[in-house]
């Protein structure tokens, strides 16, 4: 297909005022290009109103359960951005209804409205019959895009971190609020700056690059998880003693803090996420260009660039006395 010019392009982003569609919104706006974000109604948070605030950026009340709504919102969109995912189940929210049949909407909508490319943010570790139910339905995700008419790319990303993100806020918050910070041990990541998700994600929706791709996408550092968080720790100036227990216990915060947490400390998939480090992908046999590859490093900089501002976990990140946001990120 044909690039279409840059002057042009309309992107519909699901998930956009989440973490990485809101950057991706926010870097098109500003480049000028018209972009469509596809929310089940208006959200609240701070990041989604300062992303809601771009020029050219305007807003779709449609959930991606919802197929004749999707086509409506990507009507007259050369291309469209499926960034909406879940890493926990609630209620009606689960991995199959939103990895699995909200990607197959997404499909359909984007077909019947005329899109031209369509680019998936799946996982860095997603595969088939492996056991795990957050793994196997982005693989599903990943099946449904490949198989459609677009002209699609696969983008298979594994811990991504900067502003607004669950890492480096999570992080933050927590050696805030707790004086010991329980650790996993050796257990490695590569951590991925969303700046290069976005570089990656503009090259395929904008230029028509990386079609018919399956791509992965690890940052150049590699350490391991309890290095990562003293190094955040030395950038927030918030030393904590670090103590090491199983990973049972760490799976039972997880299941605590789903329930009880708006947006959970840690849920039961990123433990599990954890444990099999996020390092090598599975399944993604092609390749970036050089000029793709990330390139920002894990450090002060990056580090200090995508803290939060500084404060505790309160009272309002607890379930029942926060009203929930809408839709999924």
């Amino acid at each position: 297909m044909s690039p279409v010019s840059p002057a042009t392009t309309r992107v519909a982003i699901t998930g956009g005022t989440g973490f990485v569609g809101g950057h991706l919104a926010t870097r098109l706006s500003r480049q000028g290009h018209d972009v469509v974000l596809v929310a089940r109604g208006m959200d609240q948070r701070p990041w989604a109103q300062q992303v809601l605030r771009q020029p050219r950026v305007s807003l779709a009340r449609v959930g991606i359960g919802d197929l004749e709504g999707l086509a409506r919102a990507f009507a007259g969109c050369q291309a469209v951005a499926h960034c909406a995912g879940i890493n926990r189940q609630l209620g009606a929210q689960t991995y199959r209804a939103v990895h699995v049949q909200g990607t197959a909407n997404v499909v359909r909508a984007a077909e019947h409205a005329g899109v031209r490319r369509l680019a998936l943010l799946s996982f860095l570790r997603a595969r088939p019959g492996c056991g795990v139910a957050y793994h196997e339905s982005k693989w599903a995700a990943e099946e449904l895009v490949r198989a459609s008419r677009l002209a699609w790319t696969v983008l298979k990303p594994g811990v991504i971190f900067g502003r607004g993100d669950h890492l480096l806020d999570h992080l933050s918050h927590a050696l805030h609020t707790f004086p010991v910070f329980v650790g996993v041990g050796p257990l490695r990541v590569r951590p991925l700056a969303v700046g290069d998700v976005v570089d990656v994600l503009g090259a395929a929706l904008l230029e028509g690059r990386l079609a018919c791709r399956t791509v992965a996408l690890t940052g150049p550092t590699e350490l391991g998880f309890d290095q990562a968080v003293r190094l955040v720790a030395d950038v927030a100036g918030r030393h904590r003693r670090m103590v090491r227990l199983p990973i049972g216990f760490h799976y039972a915060l997880a299941w605590l803090a789903e329930r009880l947490m708006t947006v959970p400390l840690v849920s039961t998939a990123q433990v599990r996420i954890l444990v099999e480090e996020v390092v090598e992908p599975t399944l993604a046999p092609d390749s970036l260009p050089a000029d793709l590859v990330p390139r920002t490093p894990f450090d002060t900089p990056s580090i200090r660039a995508g803290l939060p501002d500084p404060g505790p976990f309160g009272l309002a990140d607890l379930r029942w006395r926060r009203r929930p946001h809408h839709g999924v990120r």
